[in-house]
């Protein structure tokens, strides 16, 4: 009987060879009755019909010529089928439901064939039996090879995504520009799985708030979009504000933090994607009908949203694809609130590193001064460079330039700790070599207030005076490059730069080591220019190139300091530095012979007569007779307590700048302190009068002694 039933299957199958196509279409309506979304995809209930007309003739040769199991292959459309379903993202398990399908509709067709044509009880069951056995084997050996050709194409497919995963996060935050990351995640999307692709940023992320509103519409801005053929203009115009309406889609990714995958009919598009977010419809335009609402968001805040848009030309967005999107632009939102922290940060350091430089020149009868402060170009952030001009007793300035090793807010900090510092030493008179030693002391007890496990502090810092009367020109360095010195125009062309050889002592920070003041003459008119290493140290030129060229420069500076400035910038940073810059420019001036004057004093109180006859014969030379009674009473206090406290050489000096200044020097070193005196105190009543009479008055001490200055303004009628 078993012979009779394989004979039997043969002459079926020939029989049946003719109606095919008849047979295909019958279990192809049955497919997609019971798997309509597999046949949403549009190549592949393309490539059904083909797919299992082959699988039909396959099954009906089988049985015919009865050939071994191990000779029959899978049909090249069914296998081309399955690497579809895998491309597509379609589980594997609906694949095998495809084949139990198939092959179970067959069945049951042959099974009523095989009644049709013969009512032999026994040659049906036998024929039953046969074609049962011989159909599972046939399906388990057919499935097995569509299996592997399925799994090879899902890891095919699976690498192309890891690529692309790979691909977004090299191109994505290439930069700490928020702008340009949200344009590289555009760009990403549209060069792999979309048409078209929008990211929109919540107003308070661009406007760096702290807080983001919780309720209401959220009032976002286009930031960036991409086209997939490359244009840009095809939706909102980059800038502009739009909200989405409570309740719509959009607002409820942004809230929950969930993305969605909608379709989209062209006769029913959500009112949300109408205006303002499709002027002229753009998006009806490109046929849209899938899309994919992503949020963005960055360490637990909402950031903005990404839109995915697909055309009629593409399949619709499936679960992977929603999950690739999430991957990418998850990535991409860590890179968008990495850029706003970061400009957020910059532009607070920024902020105080500006605030606490100079707000503009002083205006100083000793020098002409013009600076320039350049922040970093680089993702380091703003570091610590600084400058300053400080007006010193004695018609002196001093000028400073230094620079705090770090970035960010805690080098702009510390800067300005450092550059009060300075100043408050600076108001003491501190000569260069103790000023710098003395703020050595003070990075010293910063760096012990400062948290274990942060950067250690350090700074360099160059400390000038320059005194116009002598013309002499007193500075020391605290591991900082020497300042370059611009001979006076003459009748040549170009000016004689020299970078003075002189001793650099030690970072600040260090402790325990010596700082050592130089000194040199300037004519008037040189030009010192003091500068940070940000200026001459380059990735592509050595430092020696670099100030070969700065000398270059200044050979041939013009007359104004400010150009002079922009000339030195412009020649040494043609781009954005990598380091802070900070530039100081002072051109020298002395003081008219007629606008010093000195009288060498004895020891005795005798000549205290013919000190204030000296001050009020002078004041009449220059025109201040109402500051004689005043002047005569300070020069009187300043040289009686020189005689009395003090020892030989006693000196008057006064100088008129835009104050008059009352200086008396001795050879001692004790120096006089303001104190109240008492109902019958004899004494103590002096250094009152003066510091009530003047504007302000100090000591300065030096290698030979003490001054006692005294500085008196000069008022406006009488400076007319």
């Amino acid at each position: 009987m078993g012979a009779d039933a394989y004979a039997f299957l043969r002459d079926l199958a020939r029989g049946l060879q003719p109606r095919s196509d008849q047979l295909a279409e019958v279990v192809l309506q049955r497919l997609r009755g019971e798997l309509p979304e597999v046949w949403r995809y549009e190549d592949i209930a393309a490539l059904a019909p083909a797919a299992l007309s082959e699988e039909v003739d396959t099954v009906l040769d089988f049985l015919e010529r009865g050939r071994d199991l191990s000779e029959v292959t899978t049909p090249p459309a069914a296998i081309d089928f399955a690497c579809r379903l895998a491309e597509h993202g379609v589980q594997i398990s609906e694949l095998l439901r495809v084949y139990r399908l198939v092959h179970a509709g067959l069945l049951h067709l042959l099974y009523e064939e095989t009644g049709r044509l013969t009512k032999d009880p026994e040659l049906i069951n036998a024929v039953t039996i046969a074609l049962s056995a011989m159909g599972f084997e046939y399906v388990d050996h057919t499935a097995q090879q569509a299996v592997v050709a399925y799994q090879r194409a899902r890891d095919r497919w699976l690498q192309r995504r890891l690529i692309m995963i790979n691909e977004a996060g090299t191109r994505i935050g290439t930069t700490l520009d928020t702008a340009r990351t949200a344009q590289e995640l555009a760009d990403v999307g549209t060069a792999h799985f979309a048409d078209l692709v929008t990211v929109d940023l919540l107003d308070a992320v661009l406007q760096e708030e702290g807080t983001y509103p919780a309720l209401g519409p959220q009032a976002l801005r286009r930031i960036a979009q991409s086209v997939s053929d490359g244009s840009r203009d095809s939706a909102v115009d980059t800038g502009k504000s739009l909200a989405y309406p409570e309740g719509s889609e959009p607002a409820l990714v942004l809230a929950t933090g969930q993305p969605l995958r909608l379709g989209i009919t062209a006769s029913n598009p959500p009112t949300w994607l109408e205006e303002p977010a499709d002027p002229g419809g753009a998006l009806s335009a490109h046929g849209i009908h899938s899309l994919l609402l992503v949020p963005l968001w960055g360490r637990g805040n909402a950031l903005g949203l990404a839109q995915f848009f697909r055309g009629q030309s593409a399949d619709p967005f499936d679960d992977d694809d929603l999950l690739l999107a999430q991957e990418i632009s998850s990535r991409a939102a860590v890179n968008i609130d990495n850029a706003r922290r970061y400009t957020h940060e910059r532009s607070t350091a920024l902020t105080l590193q500006r605030s606490l430089l100079p707000q503009h020149a002083p205006e100083e009868s000793a020098v002409e001064t013009a600076s320039r402060y350049l922040p970093s170009g680089s993702r380091a952030g703003v570091g610590g460079d600084w400058y300053d001009v400080i007006p010193l007793s004695g018609a002196r300035v001093a000028l400073v330039v230094g620079d705090v090793v770090g970035r960010g807010l805690q080098a702009a900090a510390t800067m300005g700790s450092l550059r009060t510092a300075v100043r408050t030493l600076a108001d003491i008179d501190l000569p260069p070599d103790e000023l710098l030693t003395h703020l050595d002391d003070v990075v010293i007890r910063l760096q012990r207030a400062e948290e274990r496990g942060t950067d250690e502090i350090s700074a360099t810092c160059l400390y000038a005076v320059y005194d116009p009367v002598s013309r002499v020109c007193s500075l020391a360095s605290a591991g900082h490059v020497l300042p370059a010195v611009v001979a006076p125009r003459d009748a040549s062309a170009s000016r004689a730069v020299v970078f003075p050889k002189l001793p650099i002592g030690p970072p600040l920070g260090l402790g325990g080591l010596p700082f050592e003041t130089a000194q040199f003459e300037l004519p008037q008119g040189s030009l010192l220019v003091l500068y940070t290493d940000g200026l001459i140290e380059s990735r592509v030129r050595d430092v020696d190139a670099a100030l070969a060229l700065l000398r270059g420069v200044l050979a041939q500076a013009p007359a104004s300091l400010e150009k002079t400035c922009d000339a030195l910038l412009h020649a040494l940073l043609p781009s954005r530095p990598v380091d802070d810059v900070a530039l100081l420019v002072a051109r020298t001036r002395t003081l008219d012979t007629d606008r010093v004057a000195t009288l060498d004093l004895p020891s005795d109180p005798a000549v205290v007569f013919e000190a204030r006859t000296f001050a009020s014969d002078l004041l009449a030379a220059w025109g201040l007779e109402e500051l004689a009674f005043t002047t005569e009473l300070v020069v009187s206090e300043l040289v009686t307590n020189a005689i009395r406290y003090g020892k030989s050489p006693i000196q008057l000096r006064m100088i008129l700048q835009s104050t008059v200044t009352c200086e008396v020097s001795d050879a001692s070193s004790t120096a006089p302190h303001l104190r109240r005196a008492r109902a019958f105190d004899e004494g103590g009543r002096g250094l009152f009068l003066v510091a009530q009479l003047t504007q302000r008055w100090g000591t300065r001490h030096d290698r030979e002694g003490k001054v006692i200055w005294a500085e008196q303004l000069i008022p406006c009628a009488l400076a007319e």
